[in-house]
């Protein structure tokens, strides 16, 4: 009786387990001089190649450069000069500034009318960004709506912004007369006088934050309409079917898609507002006392009229820290908030 004989070898013939490493007869299989993939160098580039990548970043070199350079003397060289003005003494006259440390910083925040400017800064400016936007929002949807004259409505909601500061007030000047403007006829329809608004201390800040809002209002609108024009009509056909009409639409489906224009917005508009200085010049001078000034109109002031360059530097420090604090504040805030999936 034969017995067959199992032999102890692999058998070649049979298929490799899923995942076993290759055996040395696959390997030796291989053709001579082949390279696996992964140990294989990385290919080099062309000579052609390179120099047309080298190119490329000159080219984005030329054309970046200039407008870098510019940011650097006429953005952060001025700022970074003005700091270190705020810790000397000069008026234009001497020919060295002289050091005073933080002499300069103890005046301005001890001084009894700083108080009185930074509020004044902080309600001017709240008062006009806040107010341009809301109405802005408004405007801009009433003329989404497509109401008659949409062409010549868009037009002189335009209008206020492209008007220069200055004409803007003379204009209200002329509005705020209490004696032949439009303050004193309005006013009368309810029996009462018109009050001096830029020369009484009690209204000349407002007189200056009505005109600067007024301003503004026809840039926010604009922007505003034509974001609304850009959102997704789908998403408001979609909520028109479920019962979503009105106040309950604006609230819920389209304050949240511009989010990101209302950001942008508020962000300009605090940088413009606290900059303002071409209205307040024209129709109060910062009076009566300091009843409309604001930091900006103080820097000017301590600069050009009283020639104290070191308090003006210090006090135009200050406005730039505010400025930093409050951006960097709403970029954060934005962040979590802002809405950009539109």
């Amino acid at each position: 009786m034969t017995t067959p004989v199992r032999t102890h070898g692999p058998d070649r013939t049979a298929p490799a387990a899923a995942g076993a490493p290759p055996s040395e007869a696959t390997v030796e299989s291989a053709p001579a001089g082949a390279t696996p993939a992964a140990q294989r160098p990385a290919r080099r580039r062309s000579p052609q190649r390179r120099r047309r990548a080298r190119r490329d970043a000159l080219l984005f070199l030329a054309l970046i450069a200039p407008n870098f350079l510019a940011i650097i003397v006429f953005s952060y060289y001025p700022a970074l000069y003005n700091i270190g003005l705020s810790f000397f003494e000069w008026d234009f006259v001497e020919p060295v500034p002289e050091w005073v440390g933080a002499a300069n910083y103890v005046d301005l925040f001890t001084s009894a009318s700083f108080g009185q400017v930074l509020m004044n800064t902080l309600i001017f400016t709240g008062v006009s960004v806040v107010g341009s936007l809301v109405l802005g929002l408004l405007l801009g949807s009433l003329l989404a709506t497509k109401v008659p004259f949409t062409g010549f409505a868009q037009t002189m909601a335009f209008a206020p912004h492209m008007l220069p500061g200055a004409a803007v007030g003379i204009l209200w000047l002329f509005m705020f007369d209490p004696n032949y403007g439009l303050s004193r006829w309005a006013f009368s329809l309810f029996g009462a006088d018109s009050p001096a608004w830029t020369t009484t201390s009690d209204w000349s800040l407002w007189s200056i934050t009505i005109a600067y809002t007024w301003q503004r209002l026809g840039f926010v609108t604009v922007i505003c309409y034509t974001a609304i024009l850009d959102l997704p009509k789908d998403l408001y056909e979609a909520a028109a079917l479920d019962g979503a009409h009105g106040w309950k639409l604006f609230r819920h489906l389209t304050l949240p898609l511009l989010s990101p224009i209302t950001f942008f917005l508020s962000i300009t508009g605090i940088i413009s507002a606290a900059q303002a200085f071409d209205i307040i010049s024209i129709m109060t001078g910062g009076g009566p006392g300091t009843s409309s000034s604001t930091l900006s109109w103080m820097v000017y002031e301590q600069a050009f009229q009283k020639f104290d360059i070191g308090s003006a530097s210090a006090a135009a420090t200050v406005l730039l820290a505010i400025l930093l604090v409050i951006t960097y504040v709403q970029v954060r805030y934005g962040e979590k908030k802002v809405n950009y999936d539109s």
